[in-house]
């Protein structure tokens, strides 16, 4: 269900995607009041000594800067139903893994930040070293994947299941 190509696709579930969406129409009807804010603030005076002007415009910044990327993302996504409950490491699966030689496991959600409402898990991305390793991996299938330091590290899959699932 991952397609790769080089522009940079997103796998998102539809109550992902309203939700991001709806996010992307909120900033863009709230431009007039930040722009408004801005002029507010600029008829105070000084700029050099007017607080209220430079955050209103650093508002601004990040506000613009936040509905590029979610342009960015929403153009280039992928919407499909959540994956299903097979047992096979996809993006929105939550994973339960072993590192070779420890006892403990780890549970995580494979997504995108975006994609990942999160919550108390860790989030990987299906590209980080671990989520490609286990793309595809069937539970009880150890994979390998690169380490930082040249080294590879073993990591088995024992639990795969839909984000939102038990």
């Amino acid at each position: 269900m991952v397609t790769v190509s080089d522009t940079k696709v997103t796998w998102l579930t539809q109550d992902a995607y309203d939700r991001l969406k709806s996010e992307l129409d909120e900033l863009i009807e709230n431009r007039p009041v930040i722009a408004a804010k801005i002029n507010d603030s600029r008829e105070e005076g000084d700029l050099k000594e007017n607080g209220g002007y430079h955050a209103a415009r650093e508002e601004q910044g990040q506000q613009e800067a936040r509905i590029r990327h979610l342009q960015e993302l929403l153009r280039n996504a992928k919407v499909g139903e959540a994956p299903s409950n097979n047992g096979v490491a996809e993006p929105g699966m939550v994973l339960t893994i072993q590192y070779d030689g420890d006892d403990d496991s780890e549970t995580f959600l494979l997504a995108t930040r975006e994609e990942g409402g999160g919550g108390e898990l860790e989030i990987y991305s299906p590209d980080s070293p671990l989520g490609q390793a286990l793309l595809g991996a069937k539970e009880g299938e150890t994979r390998e994947y690169p380490l930082p330091n040249g080294k590879t590290e073993k990591v088995k899959l024992l639990k795969a299941v839909p984000y939102g699932a038990s």
